[in-house]
């Protein structure tokens, strides 16, 4: 019996404990629970219109004003995965991970590390306030005397690939996985940056506003232990 109960036990366990089992959305589109919106231009004009909206059961960023949707809570040690497409003329947008410090940046921008949606340009890192090392770092960030993560410095790490994004208008998926110390980016499947020695391990995540309309159909979290292969 006790046997019985054990092994009972045990398949509970790893039931809960596997990726199914634990994935979960982070955004209900239905409401702004479990987020907040961080957006300069709003702190003084109470006319001013938020960038980030519900439409068609989709989370849409807007893109103007310029500024952030951050979670409440703090995670560590997770797979995040993202779908968006760019809703008409692409640009820019971004997925941060390990945000702490609001606007430590051009007084806007939280501390985190920021894996980019920007069109052409999905999977590189860009530091702000927080810092990541890849292999082959000068190629891919220029000389190390500009590297830094404040104004002026070098802040953009090139992704590996130039070909993951679908054409303009088509659903793109992001996943970003954060483990310790370490992050990895895939878009649609490919592996588009692998970073280390983060200067952070946990921290709250956000969605920008900064470019361009992208609308956003899942944003999903799962707790993972090791980084995939």
């Amino acid at each position: 019996m006790k046997n019985a109960f054990f092994v009972c036990a045990l398949l509970v366990f790893s039931f809960i404990n596997s990726g199914k089992a634990q994935t979960r959305s982070l955004f209900n589109f239905r409401n702004f629970d479990g987020w907040h919106i961080d957006v300069p231009a709003m702190d003084n004009n109470p006319a001013a219109k938020s960038p980030f909206i519900l439409r068609n059961g989709l989370l849409v960023s807007l893109a103007d004003p310029q500024g952030h949707i951050i979670t409440d809570s703090v995670y560590e040690n997770y797979r995040l995965e993202v779908e968006y497409r760019f809703a008409g003329k692409p640009g820019n947008c971004g997925v941060l991970v390990h945000v702490s410090t609001p606007r430590v940046l051009y007084q806007m921008f939280p501390k985190a590390i920021e894996a980019q949606l920007m069109h052409k340009n999905a999977g590189d890192f860009w530091c702000i306030g927080e810092d990541i090392s890849v292999p082959d770092m000068e190629k891919r960030r220029g000389p190390k005397k500009d590297w830094g993560t404040t104004e002026g410095k070098e802040r953009r790490i090139v992704n590996l690939t130039n070909h993951s994004e679908k054409p303009v208008g088509e659903w793109n998926t992001m996943r970003v996985e954060c483990v310790g110390n370490a992050i990895k980016v895939w878009v649609n499947g490919d592996l588009v940056n692998n970073g280390f020695n983060c200067t952070a391990s946990k921290g709250q995540i956000a969605l920008q506003a900064e470019g361009s309309e992208v609308e956003f159909r899942k944003v999903a979290f799962t707790p993972i232990r090791v980084l995939s292969e």
